[in-house]
């Protein structure tokens, strides 16, 4: 984007616009109904050493570690397909697009991810959410260290981050000061952990789920 706007939205994805925490569950069910309690267990004990590793979640490289353990089993083949023809787009929280759509009448919009190159990308795709936002698509490792690239990519005055976390909203409060407006969408495991959003500043605007953008105006985005 060479033109400079006045706004622009940025959105995460997971616990933002989709319900990740549903095809978390969704998944972990699957992997004990097709093969078993102590499998899922495993996959799970891996899935959390490789986020903790990464700093994000890898659900096909932590399937690509239980492989490893289990080579002559060959179902472990299918759970890969599971994963990428999963239904995203029915995970998507009620009222997402139309918010979407409504703030792109006051400025641009682009999605700022955290995730890996295959199934974050695909995650995006499937769901719609890569032609709501008309590919406008970052998807890095810690986004909240590239905000130099965002601002290369998205050029603006003002930015309003929209996030789970009040970790990422925080730094990049920290960064941007007072061109950002940070909001705090109340969904997802992260933002109802008591003892973890405790640690944090309270964002500029909390809402409850995040439809609940569709009753903001654009001013209060500018004036928090």
């Amino acid at each position: 984007m060479s033109a400079r706007r006045d706004l622009v939205f940025l959105f995460d994805v997971d616990n933002t616009l989709l319900d990740n925490d549903r095809l978390q569950s969704d998944l972990f069910h699957h992997l004990a109904r097709e093969f078993g309690d102590k499998a899922r267990s495993r996959y799970v004990a891996i899935f959390e050493e490789l986020r903790n590793e990464l700093g994000y979640a890898d659900y096909l490289g932590a399937l690509e570690r239980y492989r490893q353990e289990n080579l002559h089993d060959p179902r472990l083949l299918r759970m890969a397909n599971w994963l990428v023809d999963y239904p995203f787009a029915a995970r998507l929280y009620p009222g997402a697009l139309d918010v979407v759509r409504r703030v792109k009448r006051w400025g641009n919009v682009a999605i700022l991810s955290d995730g890996d190159a295959v199934f974050q990308p695909r995650k995006v795709e499937r769901s719609g959410l890569w032609k709501a936002f008309g590919g406008h698509v970052l998807i890095f490792i810690h986004k909240e260290n590239e905000l130099a690239a965002v601002e290369k990519f998205y050029p603006a005055k003002h930015y309003v981050m929209v996030d789970d976390k009040l970790r990422i909203l925080q730094t990049i409060k920290d960064a941007w000061k007072d061109r950002v407006t940070t909001v705090f969408p109340r969904q997802g495991h992260y933002a109802k952990d008591k003892k973890s959003i405790a640690q944090y500043r309270p964002a500029d605007i909390s809402i409850e789920r995040i439809a609940d953008l569709l009753e903001h105006k654009r001013t209060e985005f500018m004036a928090a």
